[in-house]
């Protein structure tokens, strides 16, 4: 079991950190009550469409593998870091815009960065949202 802000009964996690989301979605929670500002960016990245989320993950796939490929290789690999970045900034602003803004879109690589993998993203799909207030959102596992 992550450990995760609160847990209220089985099955069922409160969370406020995307890295908390992460590891709800990876284990599978049926219900996943998230609370503050999080709530928010995950209620934008829910109600985007499949077009545009092919797009937002096709930038957040550049962004990441970005990452990881500087961070593990250092400055052995500047032309496919130099490439890489390029094409991220060229999708960075439309997957944005997608994503309702930048705070959803950071929050989306956010999540994604902490497990190190951006299916994690496409499982949070697999949710639906049931309740939802200014400071509050709750996803059902459909």
């Amino acid at each position: 079991m992550a450990t995760l802000t609160k847990e209220s009964e089985l099955g069922k996690v409160t969370i406020t950190k995307e890295s908390d989301l992460f590891k709800a979605i990876k284990e599978e929670q049926d219900t996943i009550e998230i609370e503050g500002d999080l709530a928010k960016k995950v209620v934008r990245i829910k109600v985007i469409g499949k077009v545009a989320w092919a797009v937002a993950l096709g930038a957040m796939g550049l962004i990441i593998a970005l990452f990881l490929v500087l961070t593990v290789s250092g400055a052995a690999a500047p032309s496919i870091g130099l490439v890489m970045v390029i094409g991220a900034l060229a999708l960075l602003v439309p997957a944005a815009v997608t994503l309702g803004g930048g705070p959803a879109f950071a929050s989306a690589i956010l999540i994604a960065l902490a497990g190190g993998e951006i299916g994690v993203l496409n499982s949070l799909r697999k949710y639906k949202i049931t309740e939802q207030s200014k400071t509050k959102c709750a996803l059902v596992r459909k």
